[in-house]
Parts: structure tokens; C-alpha cells; sequence
């Protein structure tokens, strides 16, 4: 079979096209690490799930989450979800005096996304601002999870769902956030950290219900990110699916 008879996961076609000569290179964002698309030309797999992406057995992330193995490298991610957007949710500097003086760390928090039913946090300790993002977004990255959207709100029409598909409750901490339908057009009615991870996840129009210390910016985004996992939890059977317009992941074109 030639290679161009072989299927190849979208971020790797999208790492060995030819770039366009007239087209001058993005400015990467500092702190963000190199390229995703220079590392999957560089990339030699490490794990099992690695190599049958490389070798084009998987080539979609839905089919790396039926073969039940875990997801150690971030360019599996780059290679099956090209185009992620990141966002750093939260930077925390924290000190504390020991014998040889004052030391300094920094806990960051970070979530990706591609806009379309796929969302990822994590947060992550370091020494240095620059390095501990980048880590963060490569952790979260790993953390990707396949969320569920749809239309639960008794006012939304037909088409692909754009809210939560039912009422749901996500808790970390003494936070407490509660997820409710809303029609199309309404628009994401949360806090300023939850409509970040939200519109990361590619879900548009919300209601909600906070309870406990949402000041707290990482259990407010943690708690956002647990209600979204919470959706994966409930079983919901076909005849329900179809009358609430339940997608998982993308929206089929």
C-alpha cells in the first residue's frame, strides 16, 4: 500500500504538508514551548498507543479512547486534535521561608480545548513561570476528556445541541457548581473561570448555580471540569439521545 493510500491521524498529515513559501511563520506566544507540529516530525513513540497512531491504526481520539489505553504523550493529543487552543486559567506565586531563606514557587493552572467537545485541565507546580505553563498545558493535554452536549431546555429547537443535555453538578473543595440547560442564544450565564473552561469545551449557552467559596479560582474551573465529566457518567438511552440532541465530541458536519 503506498503512503498516500495509508490513513494518517489529521495533526500528522497537517506536520508534513508543505507549508506555503508566501506565508510568513506565526509568532509562537512565550512560555508556550515548541511547536506541536516541529515535535510530530520529530516524534518517536514511547508507548503502544503512540506507535499505532504514528503507524495510522487510530486516527481519531474517539478511536483512542475505545482501545482503552492511557494517554502518556502529548503529541498523541497534537497528532489526533490538531489546533487545540490553550488558555492559562490561573497563576499563583507561592512563598515559604526555610533555613537557607525565602524560596518561591509558582502553581498554575491551565485548560485546552478545541472549541467542539473535547476540554482538558490541569494544574501544575514549578520554579519558574515559563517552564511550569508549559507543563501545565502539556498535562492538561493529557487530561483531555469527550464531553456531551445537547439540547435540554424545553425552549431550544432542533439541531446539534449547544447546552447541556440535563441538569448536573461538579464539586471540588466547598465549590459546588450546577450545570442547568438553556435555549440557543442565551449564552454562557457563569462566572468569568467557568465560561473559559465552557467555551474551550464548545458549549455555548448555559445556565448555572454556584454554591460554596467560588472566589476560589481553581475549585471554580475544577468544578466546572467535574460537572462536564459528570455528563459521561449518566447513561442515556437512544430514544432519550435523539429528543434531547445529544452529540458526543464534534458536531458531525
Amino acid at each position: 500500500m503506498s503512503d498516500e493510500e495509508t490513513p494518517q491521524a489529521p495533526g500528522i498529515i497537517a506536520a508534513f504538508a508543505q507549508p506555503d513559501e508566501s506565508e510568513s511563520p506565526q509568532r509562537r506566544r512565550r512560555g508556550v514551548g515548541p511547536d506541536p507540529m516541529e515535535m510530530l516530525r520529530k516524534w518517536t513513540p514511547r508507548t503502544r498507543l503512540g506507535r499505532m497512531v504514528q503507524s495510522g491504526q487510530v486516527i481519531t481520539i474517539d478511536a483512542a479512547f475505545a482501545t482503552g489505553l492511557p494517554i502518556r504523550e502529548v503529541e498523541i493529543i497534537d497528532a489526533l486534535i490538531p489546533g487545540l487552543e490553550d488558555d492559562v486559567i490561573n497563576v499563583n506565586m507561592i512563598q515559604r521561608m526555610t533555613d537557607s531563606g525565602r524560596r518561591v514557587r509558582f502553581n498554575v493552572m491551565a485548560c485546552v480545548g478545541n472549541r467542539d467537545g473535547y476540554v482538558g485541565l490541569a494544574i501544575c507546580k514549578g520554579k519558574e513561570v515559563a517552564s511550569t505553563i508549559r507543563k501545565a498545558i502539556e498535562n492538561a493535554k493529557l487530561s483531555v476528556i469527550q464531553i456531551q452536549r445537547g439540547n435540554g431546555s424545553w425552549e431550544s429547537g432542533q439541531g446539534a445541541g449547544t447546552s447541556v443535555p440535563f441538569k448536573v453538578t461538579g464539586r471540588a473543595g466547598s465549590t459546588r457548581i450546577t450545570l442547568v440547560p438553556a435555549p440557543t442564544g442565551k449564552g454562557l450565564v457563569i462566572g468569568e473561570t467557568g465560561r473559559k473552561v465552557l467555551t474551550l469545551a464548545g458549549v455555548t449557552d448555559v445556565w448555572s448555580q454556584s454554591k460554596g467559596q467560588t472566589r476560589t479560582t481553581i475549585n471554580f474551573a475544577k468544578a466546572t471540569f467535574n460537572a462536564l465529566k459528570q455528563l459521561n457518567e449518566h447513561r442515556v438511552s437512544g430514544d432519550q439521545a435523539g429528543r434531547l440532541n445529544i452529540v458526543k465530541g464534534r458536531v458531525p458536519e
